[in-house]
């Protein structure tokens, strides 16, 4: 499937809303701030797999900020939202940047889409420089409330999402490409209905309302397994530091 404007249609995000103060808004929202909180300012910073260019758009005026997507058509999208950003046409599994580049490296929800998602995380070991960060998310097999979904749980719906893992799968590879990881945390349940005939309003505030407040106040509180995404901050290693 191509990542056109019919995939950015469906699937995810059918339902996706970008107004301003949307579950969506305030995701970006809070990777800017993890951003801003763990990297250095006025940094180098790239986006893989920037799709619409929201969230990078929030923090190219922080940093001098880059970012690709395998589809020219976001690309084209992100333009107008991501104004200060340069812009290219690459894969995550081949990142078009020299060695040690960036101070600050981001990919939300990209891994699971990559056919080769060891050569991706080799490749972010490669272009992050030493001491600078890594701010990654994908689906969380071990969430809680994944059993309860069963088929209908969000990281199944998507046919592009053909790398899922565990989380201890992912930081393993994480840490073999040169990082240590400083953060590990969840993203809340927010992929109601959990239960049926219970009103999905009702059902967000009592399953969302732990990650919705760690979304408003910027700090990551939630263990590993309560929520439908595992997030990642890791730091680059400097060797030269290590010896």
């Amino acid at each position: 499937m191509a990542f056109d404007d019919q995939y950015f249609k469906s699937h995810t995000y059918k339902e996706v809303s970008f107004a301003r103060y949307s579950q969506y808004w305030w995701s970006n929202r809070f990777y800017a701030i993890l951003a801003r909180r763990y990297a250095r300012p006025g940094g180098r910073a790239l986006e893989i797999g920037c799709g619409l260019g929201h969230l990078i758009g929030q923090l190219d005026h922080s940093f001098e900020a880059y970012a690709t997507d395998v589809s020219p058509w976001a690309l084209t999208q992100s333009k107008p939202i991501a104004k200060r950003t340069g812009l290219q046409v690459a894969s995550a599994e081949d990142i078009p940047f020299a060695g040690n580049t960036f101070d600050l490296v981001i990919i939300k929800h990209v891994i699971e889409h990559l056919p080769h998602p060891d050569s991706a995380i080799a490749e972010l070991g490669r272009v992050t420089a030493p001491g600078g960060v890594l701010i990654l998310s994908t689906p969380n097999l071990s969430s809680l409330l994944r059993p309860w979904k069963g088929e209908k749980w969000i990281g199944f719906q998507d046919p592009t999402h053909v790398s899922l893992k565990a989380p201890s799968e992912w930081l393993e590879r994480i840490q073999q490409a040169g990082f240590r990881l400083v953060k590990t945390f969840s993203d809340g349940f927010w992929d109601v209905p959990y239960i049926p005939l219970v009103p999905k309003v009702l059902q967000k505030l009592i399953f969302g309302s732990l990650g919705g407040l760690q979304a408003v106040i910027g700090l990551p509180f939630l263990p590993l397994r309560w929520g439908e995404s595992i997030m990642v901050v890791a730091r680059k290693i400097n060797m030269d530091n290590e010896n």
